[in-house]
């Protein structure tokens, strides 16, 4: 047991940050394209209904698949950013030779 928890404190090696960080990069990119297509099309198609109700509907279903893009955008670019904070930190501390 006293091996699982030291194995879990211990952080991985830079290049795998580095990977994770590219890899959560392009799909966060991926997602950026993809709410700016989406939020083209929506635009592009305007609602041919004089009901107040569909309206509506339909404005709160287009802004929930647009926020929803968005969210994992966002996600995915923060997680990008921190991934490639941590690669550049773990980089540091194993040059200055301190144990992780």
């Amino acid at each position: 047991m006293a091996q699982t928890s030291k194995a879990s404190s211990t952080l991985p090696g830079p290049l795998r940050c580095f990977v994770g960080a590219i890899v959560a990069g392009v799909i966060a990119y991926a997602l950026y394209n993809m709410t700016g297509a989406i939020a083209h099309s929506f635009a592009a198609k305007p609602v041919h209904n004089d009901s107040y109700i569909v309206q509506r509907i339909t404005a709160a279903v287009r802004t929930l698949v647009i926020g929803m893009s968005a969210l994992g955008t966002g996600v995915f670019g923060l997680a990008s950013v921190g991934l490639l904070g941590l690669g550049i930190q773990v980089l540091i501390q194993r040059l200055r030779g301190q144990s992780v």
